[in-house]
C-alpha cells in the first residue's frame, strides 16, 4: 500500500508522511518534535520507524522540530548540499546522518523512487518531489512562486499531487498585518502560489491519471479553504477528489491505487537513466566546515 498522510500544512508549519509497507518518509519537519511526534502517534506510527526525512528548503516552517526530533531518533536526513550546509550552520552543525543528493537527480529509499527538481522560491536551493512506487506516484509541489515548465512536466504523470494554494490575492492586497514588501516577496516569482495559479497549475497537468488533489500552506490571515477549493471549481476541475490540508489537524490516509507497474515509473520519470537510483542518496555529508 502506497499512501500519503498530511501531518498538518499552512503558513506555520509543514509536514507529511509517506508510505509504503516497507518505507516511511517524512518530508519536512516544520512542527516541534513533540507535534511530530503527537501527530504520528495519532496515526500508529512509531518515529523510531522512519526510514528518513527529506527537506525541501530551510525555512522554518519546514524545519524547526528538525533537529530535536532527528537528534532523539536517529533519523536519516535527506537534503541537497546548499540547503544541508545552511542548516548544518546553525542548530545541525554537529549533525552526522546526511544523505546528500543534488537537486534535479533521481534516487531511492527502499522501495520508494524519489525524483527532485527545483522550484522558485526564495530560500537557498529549494526542492520540490515525485515519490513513486509500484502503485503510482504522488507529486509535492509548495512553496513556489510560479511553476516553470520542468516542473509541470515532473508532476504531468503523478496520481496524487499536493500543491500550494498559500493565498486569496484579494485578502493578501487588503492585509492590513503585512507591510507591502511582505506583499510583493509572497506575490513575486519566488515566492508563494496564489489560489488562481494554483487552479491554473492543476487544470494544464489534469489527464486520465491525477486522482486527488490535496491543497496545501494555506495562509493563516490570507487565505480559506473554501476560498482556494473554488478556485479549482472556477478552473473547470472536475472528476478529481479534492482535499484542503489543515494546519492543525492530521490529514486522512490517501492511498494511491495500483496503476499498471509497467507505465508508472516510466512516465513519472522520462528522464531517468539506468543505474542513477542511488547515485546521491547513500553519501554521507562531507563539507569544509563539518571536517575537524
Amino acid at each position: 500500500m502506497f499512501s500519503l498522510t498530511v501531518l498538518g500544512s499552512g503558513s506555520k508549519g509543514n509536514c507529511s508522511l509517506v508510505a509504503t509497507s516497507q518505507c516511511r518518509l517524512l518530508l519536512d519537519a516544520g512542527f516541534s518534535a513533540r507535534q511530530i511526534v503527537q501527530r504520528l502517534a495519532s496515526i500508529g506510527v512509531d518515529p523510531q520507524s522512519l526510514d528518513g526525512i527529506l527537506i525541501t528548503h530551510e525555512h522554518s516552517d519546514h524545519v524547526s522540530g528538525l533537529n530535536t526530533f532527528c537528534r532523539r531518533f536517529g533519523v536519516p536526513i535527506f537534503a541537497n548540499p546548499l540547503t544541508a550546509e545552511t542548516l548544518g550552520h546553525g542548530v545541525l552543525d554537529d549533525w552526522a546522518s546526511w544523505n546528500l543528493f543534488a537537486t534535479g537527480s533521481v534516487f531511492s529509499i527502499k522501495d520508494i523512487e524519489v525524483q527532485s527538481f527545483y522550484v522558485p522560491h526564495d530560500a537557498v536551493d529549494p526542492a520540490a518531489f515525485v515519490f513513486t512506487a509500484d502503485e503510482g506516484s504522488i507529486g509535492f509541489l509548495t512553496d513556489l512562486g510560479y511553476a516553470p515548465k520542468l516542473a509541470l512536466e515532473r508532476v504531468r504523470h503523478v496520481d496524487m499531487l499536493v500543491v500550494e494554494t498559500n493565498h486569496d490575492e484579494r485578502m493578501l492586497q487588503e492585509d492590513s498585518k503585512r507591510p507591502w514588501s511582505v506583499k510583493q516577496r509572497i506575490l513575486s516569482r519566488h515566492g508563494h502560489l496564489s489560489n488562481e495559479a494554483a487552479a491554473k497549475l492543476v487544470a494544464s497537468i489534469a489527464g486520465d491519471r491525477l486522482r486527488r488533489v490535496v491543497l496545501g500552506h494555506l495562509s493563516r490571515d490570507c487565505n480559506r479553504p473554501e476560498l482556494a477549493l473554488e478556485a479549482m471549481q472556477r478552473a473547470g476541475i472536475t472528476g478529481i477528489d479534492l482535499h484542503c490540508a489543515d494546519q492543525h489537524t492530521v490529514s486522512p490516509g490517501f492511498t494511491v491505487l495500483p496503476a499498471t507497474q509497467s507505465t508508472v515509473r516510466e512516465q513519472v520519470n522520462p528522464v531517468r537513466t539506468q543505474g542513477r537510483c542511488n547515485e546521491h542518496a547513500q553519501h554521507p555529508f562531507d563539507l569544509g566546515w563539518q571536517a575537524g
